[in-house]
């Protein structure tokens, strides 16, 4: 299950669960659409691919919450 983790690892910029900005690698690095194309798209942690992070249907959020953790 994926975290959903609150904001941008770069820039702080909040990452609400529906945002469409949010990029993530494979280890859940996550980014803003802003910082991934300052970064090329290549998660500056591990080296991976930075990619559009699904968005939790709003049904599921209740049961499985984003996370909190910064």
């Amino acid at each position: 299950m994926l975290q959903l983790r609150p904001s941008c690892e770069c820039c702080d910029k909040a990452l609400p669960p529906e945002s469409a900005e949010a990029l993530i690698c494979t280890f859940e690095c996550t980014f803003c659409l802003s910082c991934a194309i300052k970064l090329q798209s290549i998660c500056p942690n591990c080296g991976g691919e930075l990619v559009k992070r699904p968005i939790r249907p709003k049904n599921k959020l209740g049961k499985y919450p984003a996370s909190i953790e910064r």
